[in-house]
């Protein structure tokens, strides 16, 4: 089952820019920082900001990552329960994950 919110992704035109005013200004630590993959916290905090660098997040896209220890288990028993999946589990090479979404239609990441 679902255990952690683990990341909320956040739209920015640049992203050297934007991680900057993130850790001088408010304080923020790099957790991480990969090419597209640019996450930042404030100091004790597990939760992450993915700057997205882009002009926009996906259509249905919250940008919120939600944490399992098992995708396929979950995607499993929320698949039993009637939650609609936009996309099964897969692995793209950067982790295993799959997207669901709500009765409105926000689409929610899923991953390990």
């Amino acid at each position: 089952m679902i255990n952690d919110l683990t990341s909320v992704a956040v739209v920015i035109s640049d992203a050297k820019k934007s991680t900057e005013w993130y850790t001088k200004v408010l304080g923020f630590k790099v957790v991480s920082n990969d090419d597209h993959w640019v996450t930042v916290a404030p100091q004790n905090s597990n939760t992450t900001i993915h700057l997205c660098q882009g002009p926009d997040l996906e259509p249905g896209n919250t940008g919120i990552l939600l944490k399992t220890q098992n995708v396929d288990e979950t995607y499993s028993e929320l698949s039993k329960k009637g939650v609609q999946f936009t996309k099964p589990p897969r692995d793209d090479g950067w982790g295993k994950y799959a997207m669901f979404k709500d009765p409105d239609g926000n689409e929610f990441w899923l991953m390990t």
